[in-house]
């Protein structure tokens, strides 16, 4: 295995850890953003406000795209099993 191989793997597994966790992470990070403004305009300065809509924002997020994000990380993993007898030459 050489120094490429093995940068292009972790690129790949990278890229594949950014499009699985991007879905979640940038509606929690839109419903925030949300609540902020909310929280600014109203004037109300309650730390736990924040939370269920975030919770509740990302429970949804995984049940739209978590069909997706389990495909994507089963195809990856499987790839690498596959193939596995050619990266140990």
């Amino acid at each position: 295995m050489s120094v490429e191989f093995i940068a292009d793997l972790a690129s790949r597994a990278l890229w594949i850890t950014i499009l699985v966790s991007g879905p979640v992470l940038g509606l929690g990070l839109l419903v925030g953003v949300a609540v902020s403004i909310f929280q600014a305009v109203t004037q109300i300065q309650e730390m736990t406000l924040t939370f269920i809509p975030k919770i509740l924002a990302i429970f949804v997020a995984f049940l739209v795209f978590g069909k997706w994000m389990i495909l994507m990380l089963l195809n990856f993993t499987s790839n690498l099993w596959i193939n596995l007898p050619n990266y140990v030459k």
